[in-house]
Protein backbone atom coordinates (compact mmCIF):
# COMPACT_ATOMS: atom_id res chain seq x y z
CA UNK A 1 0.00 0.00 0.00
CA UNK A 2 2.56 2.62 0.63
CA UNK A 3 4.43 1.46 -2.13
CA UNK A 4 1.47 2.80 -4.43
CA UNK A 5 1.33 5.55 -2.66
CA UNK A 6 4.23 6.43 -2.91
CA UNK A 7 3.94 5.94 -6.55
CA UNK A 8 0.92 7.46 -7.29
CA UNK A 9 2.58 11.03 -5.51
CA UNK A 10 5.28 10.55 -7.47
CA UNK A 11 3.01 10.71 -10.32
CA UNK A 12 1.04 13.79 -9.50
CA UNK A 13 4.16 15.52 -8.89
CA UNK A 14 5.30 14.70 -12.28
CA UNK A 15 1.70 15.70 -13.66
CA UNK A 16 2.19 19.09 -11.80
CA UNK A 17 5.52 19.84 -12.92
CA UNK A 18 4.28 19.36 -16.71
CA UNK A 19 1.78 20.94 -16.07
CA UNK A 20 3.97 24.21 -15.00
CA UNK A 21 6.34 23.48 -17.42
CA UNK A 22 4.00 24.41 -20.27
CA UNK A 23 2.01 26.64 -18.14
CA UNK A 24 -1.74 25.08 -18.66
CA UNK A 25 -2.01 26.96 -21.78
CA UNK A 26 0.68 26.21 -24.79
CA UNK A 27 -0.31 24.26 -27.12
CA UNK A 28 1.53 21.06 -29.11
CA UNK A 29 1.87 23.13 -31.99
CA UNK A 30 3.77 26.58 -30.41
CA UNK A 31 6.09 23.91 -28.33
CA UNK A 32 6.64 22.17 -31.60
CA UNK A 33 7.27 25.48 -33.25
CA UNK A 34 9.55 26.64 -30.44
CA UNK A 35 11.41 23.04 -30.64
CA UNK A 36 12.35 23.88 -34.61
CA UNK A 37 13.61 26.81 -33.25
CA UNK A 38 15.68 25.69 -30.35
CA UNK A 39 16.90 23.77 -33.52
CA UNK A 40 17.56 26.58 -35.46
CA UNK A 41 19.56 28.60 -33.39
CA UNK A 42 21.79 25.19 -32.45
CA UNK A 43 20.66 25.79 -29.20
CA UNK A 44 22.50 22.17 -28.19
CA UNK A 45 26.09 23.60 -29.10
CA UNK A 46 26.35 25.67 -26.20
CA UNK A 47 24.10 24.41 -23.77
CA UNK A 48 24.56 20.56 -24.25
CA UNK A 49 27.47 18.93 -23.19
CA UNK A 50 27.84 15.45 -24.87
CA UNK A 51 26.73 12.63 -23.24
CA UNK A 52 24.91 14.90 -20.32
CA UNK A 53 20.87 15.72 -20.20
CA UNK A 54 19.60 18.21 -22.51
CA UNK A 55 20.14 22.24 -22.20
CA UNK A 56 22.03 21.36 -18.56
CA UNK A 57 24.80 23.52 -19.49
CA UNK A 58 28.54 23.44 -18.80
CA UNK A 59 29.60 23.52 -22.24
CA UNK A 60 33.39 25.12 -22.40
CA UNK A 61 33.25 28.66 -24.93
CA UNK A 62 36.63 29.50 -25.53
CA UNK A 63 37.16 33.60 -26.75
CA UNK A 64 39.93 35.18 -26.89
CA UNK A 65 39.64 37.05 -23.67
CA UNK A 66 39.56 33.68 -21.46
CA UNK A 67 36.64 30.83 -20.64
CA UNK A 68 33.28 30.96 -20.35
CA UNK A 69 30.09 28.43 -19.46
CA UNK A 70 26.79 28.10 -21.92
CA UNK A 71 24.09 28.13 -19.01
CA UNK A 72 21.60 25.48 -17.70
CA UNK A 73 18.46 26.55 -19.43
CA UNK A 74 16.53 23.70 -18.33
CA UNK A 75 13.31 24.77 -16.31
CA UNK A 76 14.67 23.65 -12.94
CA UNK A 77 13.64 26.48 -10.18
CA UNK A 78 17.19 26.48 -8.77
CA UNK A 79 20.11 26.31 -11.63
CA UNK A 80 18.27 26.68 -14.67
CA UNK A 81 15.41 29.22 -15.86
CA UNK A 82 12.28 27.54 -13.77
CA UNK A 83 11.22 31.23 -12.16
CA UNK A 84 11.95 33.11 -15.26
CA UNK A 85 9.11 34.98 -16.69
CA UNK A 86 8.44 35.31 -20.68
CA UNK A 87 9.52 39.37 -20.22
CA UNK A 88 12.43 38.16 -18.13
CA UNK A 89 13.71 35.41 -21.30
CA UNK A 90 12.89 38.32 -24.06
CA UNK A 91 15.28 40.54 -22.02
CA UNK A 92 17.90 37.57 -22.38
CA UNK A 93 17.47 37.19 -26.06
CA UNK A 94 16.51 40.57 -27.59
CA UNK A 95 19.02 42.84 -25.00
CA UNK A 96 21.41 40.17 -23.43
CA UNK A 97 20.49 40.71 -19.90
CA UNK A 98 20.30 37.86 -17.02
CA UNK A 99 17.20 37.28 -15.20
CA UNK A 100 18.64 39.80 -12.32
CA UNK A 101 19.60 42.50 -14.85
CA UNK A 102 23.18 42.08 -15.50
CA UNK A 103 24.84 42.08 -19.23
CA UNK A 104 25.39 38.98 -20.06
CA UNK A 105 28.70 38.50 -22.33
CA UNK A 106 28.01 37.85 -26.07
CA UNK A 107 29.44 34.57 -26.42
CA UNK A 108 25.74 34.39 -26.28
CA UNK A 109 24.89 35.52 -29.43
CA UNK A 110 22.11 38.01 -28.50
CA UNK A 111 23.65 40.56 -31.24
CA UNK A 112 21.89 38.24 -33.41
CA UNK A 113 19.13 37.09 -31.55
CA UNK A 114 17.87 40.41 -30.91
CA UNK A 115 16.56 40.14 -34.30
CA UNK A 116 14.13 37.24 -33.53
CA UNK A 117 10.82 38.04 -33.94
CA UNK A 118 8.60 37.94 -30.22
CA UNK A 119 6.19 35.35 -31.80
CA UNK A 120 9.29 32.98 -32.62
CA UNK A 121 10.83 33.69 -28.92
CA UNK A 122 7.12 32.86 -27.73
CA UNK A 123 7.37 29.69 -29.12
CA UNK A 124 11.00 29.26 -27.56
CA UNK A 125 9.68 30.11 -24.44
CA UNK A 126 7.11 27.46 -24.74
CA UNK A 127 9.19 24.37 -25.77
CA UNK A 128 11.89 24.79 -23.46
CA UNK A 129 9.42 25.23 -20.51
CA UNK A 130 8.09 21.43 -21.49
CA UNK A 131 12.09 20.02 -21.56
CA UNK A 132 12.89 18.33 -18.48
CA UNK A 133 14.52 20.35 -15.18
CA UNK A 134 17.86 19.55 -14.60
CA UNK A 135 19.79 20.40 -11.41
CA UNK A 136 22.77 21.68 -12.46
CA UNK A 137 24.66 24.67 -10.95
CA UNK A 138 26.82 26.34 -13.69
CA UNK A 139 29.38 29.07 -12.67
CA UNK A 140 29.00 30.57 -16.38
CA UNK A 141 31.81 33.91 -15.88
CA UNK A 142 35.31 32.04 -16.01
CA UNK A 143 36.62 34.83 -17.68
CA UNK A 144 40.24 36.26 -15.52
CA UNK A 145 40.05 39.90 -14.53
CA UNK A 146 39.62 42.49 -15.77
CA UNK A 147 37.30 40.31 -17.69
CA UNK A 148 35.08 39.28 -15.43
CA UNK A 149 33.60 42.75 -14.38
CA UNK A 150 30.26 42.75 -16.44
CA UNK A 151 30.09 46.76 -16.20
CA UNK A 152 32.70 46.36 -19.24
CA UNK A 153 29.91 45.36 -21.02
CA UNK A 154 27.88 48.42 -20.77
CA UNK A 155 30.82 49.82 -22.66
CA UNK A 156 31.15 47.25 -25.77
CA UNK A 157 27.26 47.13 -26.41
CA UNK A 158 27.61 51.03 -27.13
CA UNK A 159 30.18 49.97 -29.41
CA UNK A 160 29.21 46.85 -31.21
CA UNK A 161 25.50 46.36 -30.17
CA UNK A 162 22.15 47.72 -32.09
CA UNK A 163 18.72 46.28 -30.63
CA UNK A 164 15.76 45.19 -32.81
CA UNK A 165 13.57 42.83 -34.61
CA UNK A 166 14.54 41.67 -38.24
CA UNK A 167 12.69 43.69 -40.77
CA UNK A 168 11.98 42.27 -44.29
CA UNK A 169 13.46 44.45 -47.11
CA UNK A 170 10.91 45.63 -49.47
CA UNK A 171 12.55 45.31 -52.41
CA UNK A 172 13.08 41.23 -51.77
CA UNK A 173 11.48 38.32 -52.56
CA UNK A 174 9.82 36.54 -49.12
CA UNK A 175 12.35 33.57 -49.86
CA UNK A 176 14.90 36.11 -49.43
CA UNK A 177 14.31 37.66 -46.45
CA UNK A 178 13.25 34.45 -44.92
CA UNK A 179 17.08 33.41 -46.08
CA UNK A 180 18.36 36.80 -44.23
CA UNK A 181 16.32 36.39 -41.25
CA UNK A 182 17.99 33.32 -40.26
CA UNK A 183 21.29 33.77 -41.39
CA UNK A 184 21.59 37.14 -39.43
CA UNK A 185 19.24 36.09 -36.34
CA UNK A 186 18.95 32.62 -35.32
CA UNK A 187 21.29 30.87 -37.57
CA UNK A 188 23.76 33.51 -36.10
CA UNK A 189 26.35 32.88 -38.64
CA UNK A 190 27.90 35.83 -37.92
CA UNK A 191 29.14 34.61 -35.10
CA UNK A 192 31.45 32.55 -36.40
CA UNK A 193 31.75 34.10 -40.12
CA UNK A 194 32.66 37.66 -39.42
CA UNK A 195 35.90 38.82 -38.35
CA UNK A 196 35.81 40.56 -34.99
CA UNK A 197 37.15 43.95 -33.62
CA UNK A 198 39.86 44.41 -30.85
CA UNK A 199 37.20 43.97 -28.63
CA UNK A 200 35.25 41.13 -30.20
CA UNK A 201 32.51 42.95 -31.75
CA UNK A 202 31.58 42.32 -35.15
CA UNK A 203 33.47 43.98 -37.92
CA UNK A 204 29.52 44.96 -39.95
CA UNK A 205 31.56 46.29 -43.02
CA UNK A 206 33.05 42.54 -43.29
CA UNK A 207 29.76 40.70 -42.75
CA UNK A 208 30.07 36.62 -43.68
CA UNK A 209 33.73 37.38 -44.88
CA UNK A 210 35.38 34.99 -42.86
CA UNK A 211 36.53 34.81 -39.05
CA UNK A 212 38.63 32.92 -36.94
CA UNK A 213 37.24 30.75 -34.09
CA UNK A 214 39.19 28.89 -31.66
CA UNK A 215 41.77 27.63 -34.46
CA UNK A 216 39.83 27.27 -36.78
CA UNK A 217 38.95 29.66 -40.06
CA UNK A 218 35.76 30.27 -40.76
CA UNK A 219 35.54 30.64 -44.30
CA UNK A 220 33.88 33.63 -46.43
CA UNK A 221 30.23 32.54 -47.16
CA UNK A 222 29.07 35.29 -49.58
CA UNK A 223 28.79 34.92 -53.43
CA UNK A 224 32.30 36.13 -53.81
CA UNK A 225 34.36 34.42 -56.64
CA UNK A 226 37.47 33.12 -55.47
CA UNK A 227 36.96 33.16 -51.18
CA UNK A 228 33.04 32.72 -51.61
CA UNK A 229 30.55 30.85 -52.90
CA UNK A 230 30.48 32.18 -56.59
CA UNK A 231 31.11 28.45 -57.77
CA UNK A 232 28.49 27.05 -55.42
CA UNK A 233 24.79 26.50 -56.82
CA UNK A 234 22.22 26.97 -54.42
CA UNK A 235 21.16 23.03 -54.44
CA UNK A 236 26.00 22.79 -53.65
CA UNK A 237 24.97 24.95 -50.71
CA UNK A 238 21.52 22.96 -49.85
CA UNK A 239 23.49 19.80 -49.52
CA UNK A 240 26.18 20.97 -47.32
CA UNK A 241 24.07 22.03 -44.75
CA UNK A 242 22.45 18.91 -44.86
CA UNK A 243 24.08 16.04 -45.35
CA UNK A 244 27.92 18.29 -44.28
CA UNK A 245 29.42 17.37 -48.20
CA UNK A 246 28.93 18.55 -51.56
CA UNK A 247 31.12 18.17 -54.42
CA UNK A 248 33.10 21.07 -53.19
CA UNK A 249 33.40 20.52 -49.24
CA UNK A 250 33.14 18.26 -46.06
CA UNK A 251 32.20 20.13 -43.13
CA UNK A 252 35.07 20.24 -40.40
CA UNK A 253 35.07 21.24 -36.98
CA UNK A 254 32.83 23.48 -35.52
CA UNK A 255 31.00 23.33 -38.54
CA UNK A 256 30.62 19.51 -38.94
CA UNK A 257 29.27 20.05 -35.05
CA UNK A 258 27.01 22.62 -36.68
CA UNK A 259 25.42 20.40 -39.19
CA UNK A 260 25.16 17.61 -37.08
CA UNK A 261 23.00 19.63 -34.25
CA UNK A 262 21.25 21.91 -36.23
CA UNK A 263 21.32 22.49 -40.47
CA UNK A 264 20.73 18.77 -41.45
CA UNK A 265 17.47 18.92 -39.49
CA UNK A 266 16.60 22.24 -41.28
CA UNK A 267 13.42 22.53 -43.30
CA UNK A 268 14.45 22.04 -46.73
CA UNK A 269 12.69 25.39 -47.80
CA UNK A 270 14.40 26.96 -44.93
CA UNK A 271 17.38 25.70 -46.34
CA UNK A 272 16.99 26.69 -49.86
CA UNK A 273 16.22 30.56 -48.51
CA UNK A 274 19.23 30.68 -46.62
CA UNK A 275 21.25 29.84 -50.37
CA UNK A 276 19.19 31.86 -52.11
CA UNK A 277 20.61 34.79 -49.56
CA UNK A 278 23.64 33.49 -49.58
CA UNK A 279 24.64 33.83 -53.10
CA UNK A 280 23.29 37.09 -53.29
CA UNK A 281 25.41 38.92 -51.07
CA UNK A 282 28.15 39.30 -54.14
CA UNK A 283 30.77 41.85 -52.76
CA UNK A 284 33.70 42.51 -54.82
CA UNK A 285 37.40 40.79 -54.22
CA UNK A 286 40.52 41.38 -56.25
CA UNK A 287 42.28 38.05 -56.97
CA UNK A 288 46.27 37.85 -56.34
CA UNK A 289 48.58 36.67 -58.64
CA UNK A 290 49.78 32.80 -57.71
CA UNK A 291 52.88 32.28 -56.89
CA UNK A 292 55.44 30.75 -59.48
CA UNK A 293 55.96 26.88 -59.84
CA UNK A 294 59.52 28.20 -59.38
CA UNK A 295 59.49 29.27 -56.02
CA UNK A 296 61.85 27.08 -53.69
CA UNK A 297 58.40 26.56 -51.46
CA UNK A 298 56.24 25.41 -54.62
CA UNK A 299 58.82 22.60 -55.61
CA UNK A 300 59.25 21.30 -52.15
CA UNK A 301 55.56 21.77 -51.86
CA UNK A 302 54.86 19.67 -54.91
CA UNK A 303 56.64 16.81 -53.95
CA UNK A 304 54.89 16.88 -50.73
CA UNK A 305 51.79 16.84 -52.11
CA UNK A 306 52.72 14.04 -54.60
CA UNK A 307 53.75 11.52 -51.67
CA UNK A 308 50.95 12.33 -49.44
CA UNK A 309 48.17 13.83 -50.66
CA UNK A 310 47.44 13.25 -54.15
CA UNK A 311 46.48 9.74 -53.15
CA UNK A 312 43.28 11.25 -51.76
CA UNK A 313 43.08 14.44 -53.27
CA UNK A 314 44.14 13.74 -56.73
CA UNK A 315 46.86 14.94 -58.56
CA UNK A 316 44.68 17.99 -60.10
CA UNK A 317 43.20 19.34 -57.08
CA UNK A 318 40.14 18.09 -57.91
CA UNK A 319 39.20 15.34 -54.86
CA UNK A 320 36.45 13.04 -54.74
CA UNK A 321 32.75 14.54 -54.51
CA UNK A 322 31.17 13.97 -50.96
CA UNK A 323 34.33 12.08 -50.05
CA UNK A 324 37.72 14.12 -49.98
CA UNK A 325 37.54 17.64 -50.53
CA UNK A 326 38.07 19.40 -53.50
CA UNK A 327 41.08 21.83 -53.15
CA UNK A 328 41.02 23.34 -56.61
CA UNK A 329 39.85 26.56 -56.38
CA UNK A 330 38.14 26.46 -53.30
CA UNK A 331 37.12 28.83 -50.94
CA UNK A 332 38.55 27.77 -47.56
CA UNK A 333 42.06 27.10 -49.77
CA UNK A 334 42.64 30.85 -50.95
CA UNK A 335 41.26 32.24 -47.32
CA UNK A 336 43.79 34.96 -45.95
CA UNK A 337 43.79 33.02 -42.86
CA UNK A 338 44.96 29.58 -43.05
CA UNK A 339 44.88 28.56 -40.11
CA UNK A 340 41.75 25.27 -40.61
CA UNK A 341 43.87 24.29 -43.29
CA UNK A 342 47.21 24.01 -40.93
CA UNK A 343 44.90 22.10 -38.34
CA UNK A 344 43.75 19.61 -40.42
CA UNK A 345 47.44 18.75 -42.27
CA UNK A 346 48.75 18.70 -38.30
CA UNK A 347 45.49 16.83 -36.36
CA UNK A 348 43.74 15.40 -38.83
CA UNK A 349 39.58 15.17 -39.11
CA UNK A 350 36.92 13.70 -39.51
CA UNK A 351 33.84 14.95 -41.07
CA UNK A 352 30.74 14.82 -38.98
CA UNK A 353 28.26 12.47 -39.74
CA UNK A 354 24.27 13.20 -40.49
CA UNK A 355 21.25 11.25 -41.20
CA UNK A 356 21.65 11.47 -45.12
CA UNK A 357 25.29 10.75 -44.73
CA UNK A 358 25.94 8.36 -41.71
CA UNK A 359 29.04 7.80 -42.33
CA UNK A 360 31.69 11.17 -41.89
CA UNK A 361 35.25 10.40 -44.25
CA UNK A 362 38.53 10.95 -42.46
CA UNK A 363 41.49 12.89 -43.14
CA UNK A 364 44.66 11.08 -40.99
CA UNK A 365 47.02 13.47 -38.55
CA UNK A 366 50.65 14.24 -40.34
CA UNK A 367 52.09 16.01 -37.01
CA UNK A 368 54.11 13.51 -36.31
CA UNK A 369 56.36 13.03 -39.97
CA UNK A 370 55.80 16.46 -41.26
CA UNK A 371 58.10 19.33 -39.66
CA UNK A 372 56.76 22.87 -39.73
CA UNK A 373 58.59 23.57 -43.21
CA UNK A 374 57.04 20.46 -44.48
CA UNK A 375 53.37 21.64 -43.91
CA UNK A 376 54.00 25.38 -44.67
CA UNK A 377 55.32 24.15 -47.89
CA UNK A 378 52.72 21.94 -48.67
CA UNK A 379 50.13 24.17 -47.79
CA UNK A 380 51.99 26.73 -50.12
CA UNK A 381 51.84 24.63 -53.32
CA UNK A 382 47.90 23.81 -52.44
CA UNK A 383 47.47 27.38 -51.95
CA UNK A 384 48.76 28.42 -55.02
CA UNK A 385 48.14 25.73 -57.81
CA UNK A 386 45.15 24.57 -59.72
CA UNK A 387 43.78 28.57 -59.93
CA UNK A 388 43.88 29.02 -56.20
CA UNK A 389 45.92 32.09 -55.01
CA UNK A 390 47.28 32.88 -51.61
CA UNK A 391 49.57 34.32 -49.60
CA UNK A 392 52.33 31.38 -48.97
CA UNK A 393 51.77 29.38 -45.20
CA UNK A 394 55.06 30.07 -42.95
CA UNK A 395 56.91 27.73 -40.62
CA UNK A 396 55.96 29.75 -38.14
CA UNK A 397 52.24 29.43 -38.55
CA UNK A 398 52.31 26.18 -38.33
CA UNK A 399 54.42 26.53 -35.42
CA UNK A 400 52.00 28.17 -33.43
CA UNK A 401 49.28 26.28 -34.48
CA UNK A 402 51.23 22.95 -33.43
CA UNK A 403 51.25 24.46 -29.49
CA UNK A 404 48.17 25.44 -29.56
CA UNK A 405 47.11 21.40 -30.39
CA UNK A 406 49.70 20.05 -27.72
CA UNK A 407 47.58 22.67 -25.36
CA UNK A 408 44.35 21.77 -26.23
Amino acid sequence: MKTLLKIGMALLATASAGAHAVGGQDSYELVQKGKYIATLGDCTACHTVPGKPLFSGGVAIDTPFGKLLGANITPDQETGIGRWSFKEFEASMARGHRRDGKQLYPAMPYAAYTKVLREDNQALWAYLRTVEPVHNEVETNQLPFPFNVRLNMKVWNWLNFTEGEFKPEADKSEQWNRGAYLVQGLGHCGSCHTPKNLIGGDKNAEFLKGGELQGWMAPNITGVAHVGLADWSEADIVQYLKTGANRYDIASGPMAEAVENSTQHWHDEDLMAVAVYLKDLDHEHDKPEPLAASEPAMKAGRAIYADRCSGCHTPDGEGIATLFPKLANAPLVNAQDAASLIRVVLAGNRAGSTDAAPTGPAMPAFAWNLSDENVADVLTYIRNSWGNAAAPVTSGEVSKQRETLQGE
